[in-house]
């Protein structure tokens, strides 16, 4: 079964995952509901072999720095499972268009409120697809040799993730999370 397939049946198996409550979170995390602004991704494009490019690329309307879109509102979370994959042909990657080594997915909506920390929202991704998924980051794109540098702003990876859909993404050097 190709990854593509793999990952359309991984989220299908776990529609219900919206159910299933969050784990609890440690006790260094927030414990109550967060109320910072979220940073949001979209699709940007698609390319070969089931992969798909998502980002916050200029024009919409996600915010890096201080987060786009309120705590209050339900929005998918997306999942990423890096595996180590390999870049496949027929992308070109730099900064502004890494690649994740790996498959992104959608979680059931959430309300942002209920991400007040980094481990509540890789414990929606868990929930939904099992270990070794947690929520994607804005620099979770590698390219160069060896794809030892990472960049910002987009990624590339498998998955199979509807455009006109945005999601909660996380960053981790800027204060553009529900739990900040």
């Amino acid at each position: 079964m190709n990854r593509l397939k793999k990952a359309v049946a991984t989220a299908t198996a776990v529609a219900a995952a919206a159910l299933i409550p969050l784990t609890a979170a440690p006790a260094s995390a927030t414990t109550g509901p967060a109320t910072h602004l979220g940073m949001t991704w979209s699709v940007v494009s698609y390319g070969p072999d089931g992969t798909v490019q998502v980002g916050g690329p200029g024009g919409s309307p996600s915010n890096a720095y201080n987060g786009d879109t309120a705590p209050s509102v339900s929005l998918p979370v997306l999942c990423l499972n890096v595996d180590g994959s390999p870049a496949p042909s027929g992308i070109s990657l730099g900064f502004y268009n890494g690649w994740a080594q790996g498959t992104v997915a959608l979680s059931q909506p959430v309300k942002g409120s209920r991400l007040n920390s980094r481990a509540a929202a890789d414990s929606v991704c868990q929930a939904g697809f099992g270990a070794g998924w947690r929520e994607a980051e804005f620099h979770d794109g590698h390219y160069g040799t060896d794809l030892s540098q990472t960049g910002g702003w987009t990624f590339w990876a498998y998955g199979n993730i509807p455009n006109n859909t945005r999601f909660w993404t996380a960053i981790n050097d800027q204060p553009a999370n529900p739990w900040n």
